[in-house]
């Protein structure tokens, strides 16, 4: 038996045999193109059948990951169209006479060296993007099947170097069991795409484990421990056998909470929402006993386009996401985008050395105040079909709340003008992700109905650490001191000002804290809808007036640090 360390993507676990993928694609050879003009029109319809193949796996990737998961491949479209790569294509086939599969892989060599050089690690993952774009085109150009096409009609775990997430996303689900790769990270959209898909799955194993397993060698992978076992002895596979076995019998356990109240031991109540990146998660949230939504990120509607929404589109989005949910609460996050998340057809800023740092959310939002108002006055007529309330994201001064509240108030009026009667007053909050805010929280609650806590940002942003980077892992602590601190301080001058709050980042569904945001005055959780009956089963084992002195807590925020410092 040998064991091998990685990162687990999920904590499920997975027996069987090894099924390796091979790369079957030949070298490019640079061999001169006998017609420029045919090489670039062989070139053409290579394109062509690899973003229909993209688009059928972005429909087909929205109804098993959801829509925000298979937007990787309209971006992948997107990259295989993008004019100054076929400019470049072009100017290597009619000027260099070079063969189309060539000119392929030399001008997405350049174009991935560049995104590998940005300080973003977002914009250092699109790298991938272009490599996995290139690798499509040069397959159709060589006539060469996938490598997945080679992979056993029983089950298996798959084993790779990487995988591409058109490889993960047409993986049959019927048979795969999990996957394990040398390389890749937490935040790649193959692991997000596993996730999704709920593998157990393992990334970051390195070369040598890989090389190391044969097709058909029993394996194991602990997505707990992030562990690959190769050729697990009686004893390990009998210990993850019970763990299966005790993950399937939760699961089953859980199902009779899905329409339970959220309540501590004590009967204290608490609001236990969703997340949501789509009106199509919607069935998962409901399926899931979700309570409402307490974070809808609004870039859907402005994604995989070639124009901004206009307002009765997003009023029919909003409208149908609030009519479906049946009078619970939805909170409808206001967009952000810009810096590292651009679209294409939006007025893009300066290039920014640290975008993490730039122009985005609020601060687009009020550069753009015309987009804002589209958006402000969809969603001020969507509220007469729900219980609906807003929140602006990544504020960090009373000013910026001011410009946008009187932005709030023109939309309003722009809509009376029209003839509008908007007889239900929509209730506004802000997201508290960033320590100015936290720090002012006590000048900015009386302005607004409610906070909601983005505990993501406010780590980041606190930590001074982009979490987006992997290799920052081992230092990105959510339960540092600091970060608890300052939500411990927001909550205050919430109850102060007379105002709930909620938290809808990572430590919303974090069961170490869990009992801790309930004692400092959380009133709303907002977790991803899988998780959502494990919180509610947790919270039940709570109880809350079990006296509790400053120093145990004290002590258990520090056994909680050390333990993601260890861990």
């Amino acid at each position: 038996m040998e064991v091998f360390y990685g990162k687990g993507v999920s904590d499920g676990c997975c027996i069987g045999a090894a099924a390796i993928l091979h790369s079957n694609r030949a070298a490019v050879k640079n061999e001169p193109a006998a017609s420029p003009e045919d090489e670039w029109h062989r070139y053409l319809t290579a394109r062509e059948q690899l973003i229909a193949r993209l688009d059928a796996l972005c429909r087909q990737s929205a109804q098993s990951v959801g829509e925000e998961n298979a937007d990787i491949f309209a971006i992948h479209a997107m990259m295989a169209q993008d004019e100054d790569f076929n400019r470049e294509i072009e100017r290597a086939i009619r000027e260099h006479r070079q063969n189309a599969a060539y000119a392929v892989s030399q001008a997405a060599r350049g174009l991935a060296d560049t995104f590998s050089h940005m300080d973003s690690a977002y914009m250092r993952e699109r790298a991938t993007d272009v490599r996995d774009v290139a690798e499509g085109l040069i397959r159709l150009l060589q006539g060469e099947h996938a490598a997945t096409d080679t992979l056993p009609d029983t089950p298996y775990v798959l084993c790779a170097d990487d995988l591409t997430p058109g490889q993960t996303a047409t993986l049959d689900r019927s048979l795969v069991l999990g996957f394990a790769t040398a390389r890749g990270s937490l935040t790649s959209h193959t692991a997000i795409l596993a996730r999704s898909m709920g593998l157990p799955a393992l990334v970051g194993l390195g070369t040598d484990a890989i090389a190391a397993i044969r097709d058909g060698d029993p394996v194991a992978i602990d997505g707990q421990l992030g562990t690959l076992i190769l050729c697990p002895d009686a004893e390990t596979v009998a210990r993850l056998q019970q763990q299966q076995q005790a993950q399937s019998a939760r699961a089953a356990r859980l199902q009779h909470l899905r329409h339970t109240p959220t309540r501590t031991a004590d009967g204290t109540s608490v609001k236990l929402y969703a997340n949501a990146g789509t009106p199509k998660e919607l069935e998962a949230v409901l399926a899931c006993g979700g309570e409402g939504i307490g974070l809808l990120r609004s870039e859907f509607l402005y994604l995989d386009r070639t124009a901004p929404p206009d307002e009765e589109e997003q009023l029919a989005a909003y409208r149908h996401l609030l009519e479906n949910m049946g009078g619970k609460p939805v909170i409808i996050r206001t967009l952000d985008i810009g810096a590292d998340k651009q679209v294409s057809y939006l007025p893009r800023l300066e290039h920014e050395e640290n975008p993490a740092l730039g122009c985005r959310a609020v601060r687009y939002s009020l550069t753009h105040p015309n987009l804002f108002l589209t958006q402000a006055r969809a969603l001020l007529r969507a509220g007469e079909y729900g219980d609906l309330s807003v929140m602006f994201p990544l504020i960090t001064a009373e000013q910026e709340l001011r410009d946008l509240l009187r932005l709030w108030q023109q939309a309003e009026e722009q809509l009376r003008d029209r003839g509008y009667h908007l007889s239900k007053r929509i209730p506004i909050g802000i997201m508290i992700e960033t320590p100015a805010a936290a720090l002012i929280s006590d000048t900015l609650a009386p302005m607004v109905d409610f906070f909601s806590i983005g505990t993501n940002d406010l780590t980041q942003y606190t930590l001074a650490m982009d979490r987006q980077n992997s290799a920052l892992l081992p230092f990105l602590q959510p339960h540092h001191p600091a970060v608890l601190s300052l939500i411990r301080m927001t909550i205050a001058n919430a109850k102060r000002a007379g105002i709930w709050v909620g938290v809808c980042g990572e430590l919303a569904a974090d069961p170490v804290l869990t009992e801790q945001l309930l004692r400092m005055g959380v009133d709303e959780l907002s977790v991803s809808p899988p998780l959502l009956l494990s919180m509610r089963e947790h919270i039940s084992h709570i109880r809350l007036s079990t006296s509790h002195s400053l120093k145990e807590t004290k002590k258990e925020i520090s056994h909680a640090t050390k333990d993601v410092c260890h861990s």
